[in-house]
């Protein structure tokens, strides 16, 4: 019984999903700066309470 080689064409990867990744990297980097910064003025202006 012969046996016949599947070969596909190589799916190249569109500029929309690296867009889309570049998207959700500046959100979560936003998102972590702004809750950085949220607790360092926290931090030093000496706001107590959830903190212990």
């Amino acid at each position: 019984m012969p046996k016949a080689a599947h070969i596909s064409k190589p799916i190249a990867a569109s500029s929309t999903s690296e867009n889309s990744d570049n998207d959700q990297l500046v959100s979560i980097a936003l998102f972590s700066g702004v809750g950085l910064l949220i607790s360092l003025v926290a931090v030093i202006t000496g706001v107590q309470g959830i903190w212990y």
